[in-house]
């Protein structure tokens, strides 16, 4: 025979092999962890904490980039959002995408919320009570006019 047959060596310790093999596939792991998954998940939970304190009043960006005030929190998950003057939808609250500046104070959103219980007529107070605010001064009609739709109206 001009050629010997090759024999398999004897294995030395197999664990010592595969956690040489298994370093990079953790390391790997680790940076995602710290680059891409915590970071997401922050970004999610600060995302979550804004939308549950968005309250009457504040100034909002929706995820279609309309801009509005928050005219009525219906519930945890449900907003209504004037976008113009008399334009008022119900928008999902994950859909936010920024609270712009912070509007009335939880006080003034607790007694207008008491009558804001009807349809038509809950709108009107919430309106009566964004010019008692004092937030924004007397004049807070026409600025939201100027910022929300072409033109002035007086």
């Amino acid at each position: 025979m001009l050629i010997s047959p090759a024999y398999a060596q004897a294995g030395g310790a197999p664990g010592g092999d595969m956690f040489i093999q298994l370093m990079p596939l953790l390391l790997i792991f680790v940076v995602f962890w710290f680059f891409l998954i915590r970071p997401q998940q922050k970004k999610a939970k600060d995302h979550r904490e804004m939308v549950s304190n968005v309250r009457r009043g504040d100034q909002v960006v929706t995820g279609g980039g309309m801009m509005g005030k928050v005219t009525k929190v219906i519930d945890e998950t449900t907003v209504q959002v004037e976008l113009a003057e008399n334009v008022r939808v119900k928008v999902i609250s994950s859909t936010l995408a920024d609270v712009l500046s912070k509007g009335a104070p939880v006080a003034n959103s607790g007694a207008s919320g008491g009558g804001s219980g009807g349809g038509s007529g809950g709108g009107k107070d919430d309106t009566k009570a964004d010019g008692d605010g004092n937030t924004e001064g007397g004049d807070a009609p026409a600025p939201r006019k100027s910022i929300f739709s072409f033109g002035s109206k007086k």
